[in-house]
């Protein structure tokens, strides 16, 4: 029973993003709103990470498993990826060294703040 308030908590949430997506108009998905929310509430301590801890361990420990859709739906299409594939990969190098960039920047910019 535990286990389905946690994951009610965050359908709860993720349901308040994309609602808050719907209504606003906004090109934000409403999943990534949602993220904000519970982020927000966790560290207002609204939410105790202990009313949602038993569920986001086990969506993290199951999260390859989320990800095969998303492989599947790239499998089948394939043609389009094929005329296109330089483009992508440059914006997937790119986006990556950005990424891995901007990261070890902040964790650096973190580190000298603390110290």
């Amino acid at each position: 029973m535990k286990v389905l308030r946690q994951f009610g908590t965050i359908l709860i949430i993720l349901l308040a993003g994309e609602g808050i997506r719907m209504s606003t108009g906004i090109s934000i998905p409403g999943t990534v709103i949602g993220m904000v929310i519970l982020f927000i509430l966790l560290m207002t301590k609204v939410i105790k990470l202990e009313n949602i801890e038993m569920i986001s361990k086990f969506l993290l420990d199951h999260l390859a498993f989320l990800f095969v859709p998303a492989g599947v739906g790239l499998i089948s299409s394939l043609d389009v990826i094929g005329s296109a594939w330089l483009p992508i990969m440059m914006i997937v190098i790119i986006s990556t060294v950005l990424v891995v960039g901007v990261t070890g920047w902040t964790v650096q910019l973190l580190k000298g703040r603390r110290s």
